[in-house]
């Protein structure tokens, strides 16, 4: 079904978790302008959170994130006294306005703090803000997993746990400086189903250091095996100079280009068959999880946290580098978990940069949302068409888009080049650029 494009996927592009992106971010927005942006959420606005908690046990080689080892009792607990006090903070402006219907912990890995901690985190979020009601997802680390966590869990009435995974085969997991046998990640879907959680994402990942097919093909039959509610594979982006942790991944012994977009096919092929509806371009899930079901509705999203199924205007981020993104202006924190307790502590918020979005700005976000939840783009204003239409000849003469007039649709091949065609409306970006990953 797919076909090999070298020349369309040497550019790297971003992966339109927002639009602008985050590498549009700039100190001329901060902490006046989330004061501002809190204060106009309306008494109804759908809100969604995230929580930021950047400290892991151990620190994978492959890993991206923001985040630190947890190994300083001192440094932890000052960070967490610094969230809680953010969340007050914050509630205090929004006084009641707002309903949270979507709340996600992240990191780092949010089990890294101890289980008492994290229903007191939670017990803050449901004092300061109206999320009575609210979904919540965690992230967590199966190697440091146990009951008590898990009895945690379901107290706080989570409803979703994600696991990172990654790859089966020992050999790859030593590669990237993270051990976890199958029998972990067993053992830690038996706890959380035990207390009655039932929706688990696995997150997998494809052109990692030495990977075959062969292995890519195992990891992904032994995923289907455990049969989890969603599944996320992603394409491992190197960016050493960006993430200096990766050095420490042998580059050479990265597959190439064509190898990972037949890792990315063969992924596709395999979920699919296995009853997992494909979701945009790296998520799957079973018929009865309410990604497919939104996706079968056409209300299919894209966000901090991937494709979703939030349409909540606002979202909340809470702890050091959380985005918040309201319509009109995205509001980052400080990235630093040390600097971030600073500015907590002074008494203001943490909010350093951002970006203001002007009309157009808001215009080619819904575009690029479309294009990659939906495959096509109607009524695209006369102004922007002319431009894309010449950055998108070459992928319209191998018909893999074709337009009509202002609507633009994408073939079912161009599903691995989708990040390709929604940069043809960014506004913003310059030819060779090294900040993003490959799109495959």
């Amino acid at each position: 079904m797919w076909r090999y494009y070298p020349e369309l996927l040497e550019r790297p592009v971003p992966r339109y978790t927002s639009y602008p992106t985050a590498v549009e971010f700039n100190d001329r927005v901060g902490a006046a302008d989330m004061v501002e942006a809190l204060q106009t959420v309306e008494l109804d606005t759908s809100i969604s959170i995230y929580v930021h908690i950047p400290y892991c046990q151990s620190i994978c080689w492959y890993c991206g994130c923001n985040t630190g080892a947890a190994n300083r009792t001192h440094r932890l607990s000052a960070y967490l006294e610094a969230l809680e006090s953010e969340i007050a903070r914050v509630g205090s402006l929004l006084h009641g306005r707002g309903k949270v219907r979507h709340i996600a912990f992240g990191g780092g890995s949010p089990n890294s703090i101890a289980p008492v901690d994290f229903v007191r985190l939670v017990d803050r979020l449901v004092l300061a803000l109206n999320c009575e009601s609210a979904d919540m997802a965690v992230e967590i680390d199966p190697r440091i997993f146990s009951d008590n966590w898990a009895m945690a869990l379901a107290s706080c009435g989570v409803t979703r746990v994600s696991l990172g995974v990654q790859s089966f085969s020992e050999a790859i997991q030593q590669a990237i400086g993270r051990i976890q046998p199958r029998h972990m990640i067993e053992a830690c879907m038996t706890s959380v189903q035990r207390y009655g959680i039932g929706n688990i994402n696995f997150d997998l990942m494809y052109g990692l250091p030495g990977q075959t097919l062969a292995d890519l093909e195992d990891t992904l039959k032994q995923a289907i095996e455990l049969a989890p509610s969603r599944i996320a594979l992603f394409g491992y982006a190197h960016l050493p100079d960006l993430v200096p942790r990766q050095r420490r991944i042998d580059a050479n012994a990265l597959p190439g280009s064509e190898l990972r977009f037949e890792m990315a096919a063969l992924g596709h092929a395999l979920l699919a068959k296995a009853g997992y509806q494909p979701i945009g371009f790296d998520h799957f899930a079973l018929a009865s999880d309410g990604l497919a079901k939104a996706n079968a509705k056409g209300k299919l999203y894209r966000n901090f946290q991937g494709f979703t199924d939030d349409d909540s205007p606002v979202l909340l981020g809470f702890g050091a580098s959380a985005i918040s993104s309201f319509p009109h202006v995205m509001i980052q924190n400080e990235k630093n978990p040390g600097k971030y307790r600073e500015c907590i502590a002074s008494g203001t918020l943490a909010s350093t940069r951002g970006v203001r979005r002007s009309d157009d700005d808001r215009s080619r976000s819904a575009i690029i949302e479309h294009i990659l939840c939906q495959r096509e783009a109607r009524d695209i204003p006369e102004e922007i068409v002319a431009s894309a239409r010449t950055k998108l000849g070459p992928l319209e003469a191998l018909g893999l888009i074709e337009w009509d007039e202002r609507d633009l649709r994408l073939s079912r091949g161009a599903l691995p080049y989708a990040r390709i065609v929604a940069a043809a409306f960014d506004a913003y970006r310059q030819p060779g650029s090294s900040q993003f990953s490959n799109a495959i």
